[in-house]
């Protein structure tokens, strides 16, 4: 594995970890109050457009880092349509 490979597994980790916690808590307390609905949704688009990036050039940290973050935002998106 390459210092580059290294890098980006690194940043998908990161950047797919931060979201953990926020889906946690909605599920828990069922509480999207706060959260904005454009935001949630225009955030959900934008990593499955990542996601689909990643498939098509075939790379592994983004394919990996926003299978992970679609299925969290996504649940989170969910969870504001549902409770508002």
């Amino acid at each position: 594995m390459s210092g580059l490979e290294i890098l980006g597994f690194a940043a998908a980790i990161m950047t797919t970890v931060c979201w953990l916690p926020q889906a946690l808590r909605t599920l828990r307390t069922k509480d999207t109050k706060a959260l904005s609905l454009v935001t949630q949704s225009v955030l959900t688009v934008g990593v499955a457009l990542w996601l689909f990036y990643g498939i098509l050039v075939g790379d592994a940290p983004i394919i990996l880092a926003n299978s992970v973050t679609f299925i969290l935002v996504a649940l989170i998106l969910a969870m504001k349509l549902r409770y508002g």
